[in-house]
């Protein structure tokens, strides 16, 4: 009898709990049981550890074999494990030293020929990994992705070479540990939008302290043109939050983006996704597309022509950050801190208010169209903007562009340090209370405010948004208080408010 034990990860969402794997080797008829909740994949991990040990020139033990994945009561799934369990076969018959792998964990899936392929999610495993304070053994495919997250990362493309090191005989060198850079934008400049003064002051103050954004105007005058230069003024991500937002396309088993790290995601999905595209679903269940722009933006246009429950969804996560799947297959919690950019027409036939077409749609069915997007949504929207058709003369007068997407961002990455160093959040994620203590209004201010809200009709929760702008156009200009300009610019970028 002989005993092996091993260390790995499972995966829930983003977080990655550890799983225990014992092989035990006892006398018997000889037999190959998994027992601990293994799913399909897993189970049949026993062919493909057999035929990768008799194609790797391993005996395969005629004795009966058991192996246990703890804890017992957490599904397993993948083909993660089949590393593992070659490698606790091959120690409980004393190929290589036991203690080899106590500080070890390994992922890997088998192939019949002894090779070892790439596994999704192991990123998340990995920096678990790391903060325990442990080797990893990861496939070579997974090499760059796990040595973002860990120093010691050992990559093997077989099952021989892994035994080899594990026995002293050859030794795997450790992966460089991956330190990328950030690498600005070279394409989207803002600067290569012509007129549009209003609005590009609106997306300004919106990448300064990370609030939610809606364009309204008549078709082709700049609306998604100006969402997509949105990435290119925005600070770039930290490490920390740039191995969050990786974690997630390493969950689907995406590559991770090298050339663009840092850069904040921009996730731009058609009008036609469904509530499960944007928020998550499946039977796993997987991440939608909400979780994908974590740290980054969402940018919905056309947003009347997306499925009234599609929309319905986005309203917890843009208050809480997060969402929480629940399937019949299990359920999972992951990020999702994203910036909400939407565009839309202002009437069916896009025409309402330009000032060279005409408008063809009735009263009636410009309200049934703007009632499309719920008003628990728009509340949760901090400003709407107006982008109207520009005059030829204005068009005109701006050629040679405005000022290019970089001296934008040093203006904001400015007030993002500031409101880092005071609150250690954007402002339109400060809550209540630090809201009252980072505004510092004066009596003139509130009273400014208390009367839009009653003319205007007002939620509280806009009324606190309304607060979070006016700190925000603060910080852009260094203020340590905000004043009743502050608070005039910020109600006059609600423009759907003054229409209702």
């Amino acid at each position: 009898m002989s005993l092996a034990i091993l260390h790995c990860r499972a995966q829930y969402g983003t977080d990655a709990p550890p799983v225990t794997i014992e092989v035990f080797l006892s006398g018997g008829l000889p037999a190959f049981t998994i027992v601990g909740m293994a799913e399909t994949a897993v189970r049949e991990s026993k062919d493909r550890v057999r035929g990768a040990l008799i194609s790797s020139g391993f005996e395969f033990p005629q004795q009966r074999i058991t192996v246990s994945l703890g804890p017992a009561d957490m599904k397993k799934s993948g083909g993660r494990y089949d590393l593992a369990i070659a490698l606790g076969i091959l120690a409980a018959k004393k190929h290589f030293p036991k203690d080899a792998l106590d500080d070890v964990e390994v992922y890997g899936e088998l192939s019949l020929s002894g090779e070892i392929r790439s596994v999704p999610a192991i990123l998340p495993a990995v920096l678990r990994a790391a903060a325990a304070g442990r080797r990893v053994i990861v496939p070579k495919d997974n090499e760059m992705e796990a040595s973002l997250a860990c120093t010691k990362v050992y990559p093997a493309t077989s099952l021989t070479e892994i035994t080899a090191h594990l026995s002293g005989r050859e030794a795997i060198h450790v992966a460089a540990k991956m330190d990328l850079a950030r690498v600005d934008p070279t394409s989207n400049d803002i600067a290569d939008v012509r007129g549009q003064q209003r609005a590009k002051r609106a997306l300004e103050i919106a990448a300064a302290g990370g609030h939610n954004l809606l364009f309204i105007g008549p078709p082709g005058t700049g609306k998604s043109m100006l969402a997509r230069r949105l990435p290119g003024i925005l600070p770039a991500m930290s490490s920390e939050e740039a191995l969050e937002t990786a974690a997630i396309d390493s969950i689907l088993g995406l590559p991770v983006a090298m050339n663009g790290w840092r850069q904040r995601p921009f996730r731009s999905p058609h009008h036609t996704a469904s509530a499960s595209a944007l928020v998550g679903g499946g039977p796993g269940p997987r991440p939608g597309e909400i979780s994908r722009a974590h740290n980054g933006v969402l940018f919905l246009d056309e947003l009347p022509e997306f499925n009234r429950r599609a929309l319905e969804v986005l309203r917890e996560p843009l208050e809480l950050g997060r969402i929480c799947i629940s399937r019949a297959g299990g359920q999972a919690e992951y990020p999702a801190k994203f910036q909400l950019i939407a565009a839309m027409n202002p009437c069916p036939c896009g025409f309402l208010g330009d000032r060279l077409a005409d408008c063809r749609c009735s009263s009636d069915r410009v309200v049934a169209y703007r009632r499309k997007i719920s008003g628990p949504l728009l509340d949760r929207i901090d400003l709407h903007v107006e982008v109207l058709r520009p005059s030829t003369e204005l068009l005109r007068a701006s050629e040679g562009g405005g000022e290019k997407s970089k001296t934008v961002r040093a203006r904001v990455e400015q007030a993002w340090d500031v409101q880092m160093r005071r609150s250690g959040v954007s402002n339109a994620r400060l809550s209540g209370d630090e809201l009252d203590s980072v505004c510092d209004a004066d009596d003139e201010c509130w009273a400014l405010l208390e009367n839009a809200a009653e003319r205007f009709n007002l939620s509280a929760r806009a009324h606190q948004r309304v607060l979070r702008v006016a700190r925000t156009i603060g910080d852009l200009v260094g203020a340590q208080k905000i004043t009743p300009p502050h608070i005039a610019e910020a109600l006059s970028l609600r423009c759907l408010d003054r229409q209702n």
